[in-house]
């Protein structure tokens, strides 16, 4: 039974490890998302207030003001001054994924991953293949409307979309259009495409991936010589182009994964039987 639960991209990470060691970066993940979303809805379900407000704007501890920066970016192009604790929460959570990896976010935060990952498990187990042929450039000209919508109404266009603040209300009422657009969403990665919300629609992840782009945590092929091209990071990974050139180069080549679409997720890690990656930092590649 639990051999066939296991991810067939973990298996031989499984064989040669053992189960625990081949999840051990899908475990801390899933305990910071399940942390991170208890500080928001202990709150409301509990009425012990960890933070006030949601993944958009909240303050930690009645203390620390928290803003999104994509948030705080449609903000500003609708024209509304953000009051002081908006800029200062904004930059710090900006410092923050600039120096951990701006898809962190994706992959260590957002509750939306935890559907999406299921939605690739399924596909998995079901032998579902087919992938439409979606641009990844596609996230980037949703960043730019949501922009452009915010501007031209001068709302936070996104947040009358966003699936992370649906789902966090949804949560909280236990009814609402937010658990129609997370079924939509595990339809779409299900029957669509591999990743397809996440790897090419999602602004969010656009918008983090270009922050992420001078990140100082990174991961590191830091072994690439003992790879066997078993495949197993390729299948594992949701953005897979970004393993090539810290993989596959040569020489001098960095072996540092660079790419900004890099979610920092240790997937790699946890999969790879004969342990090629490292999770480090620019200063130690």
């Amino acid at each position: 039974m639990l051999r066939w639960w296991i991810s067939d991209s973990r298996r031989l990470g499984v064989e040669a490890h053992g189960v625990t060691r081949a999840h051990k970066w899908w475990f801390l993940r899933r305990m910071t998302q399940i942390f991170v979303l208890a500080i928001f809805m202990t709150g409301p379900l509990l009425g012990f207030w960890i933070a006030r407000g949601n993944f958009a704007s909240s303050q930690l501890l009645g203390l620390v003001d928290l803003s999104d920066p994509y948030i705080f970016l449609q903000s500003l192009v609708g024209r509304h001054w953000p009051i002081l604790p908006a800029i200062t929460g904004a930059l710090l959570i900006a410092a923050i994924y600039i120096l951990v990896g701006g898809r962190a976010y994706c992959g260590w935060v957002c509750p939306v991953n935890v559907v999406t990952d299921a939605a690739y498990w399924m596909r998995e187990k079901t032998g579902l293949t087919r992938d439409r042929k979606l641009d990844k450039r596609t996230r980037l000209f949703i960043l730019a409307g949501t922009l452009i919508a915010s501007a031209l109404t001068g709302t936070i266009a996104w947040e009358f979309l966003n699936p992370v603040s649906l789902l966090q209300r949804a949560f909280i009422t236990g009814i609402g259009i937010g658990w129609v657009i997370i079924l939509a969403v595990f339809l779409l990665d299900l029957f669509v495409a591999r990743r397809a919300w996440c790897s090419h629609l999602c602004p969010v992840g656009a918008f983090y991936g270009l922050l992420g782009r001078v990140s100082l945590v990174r991961v590191s092929a830091r072994d690439r010589e003992a790879c066997t091209d078993c495949g197993a990071c390729f299948n594992i990974c949701p953005e897979p182009h970004v393993i090539v050139p810290a993989l596959k180069g040569s020489g001098d080549d960095t072996r540092l994964i660079l790419h900004g679409d890099c979610q920092n997720c240790g997937g790699c890690i946890d999969s790879c039987p004969v342990d090629v990656f490292r999770m480090t930092t620019r200063v130690r590649p």
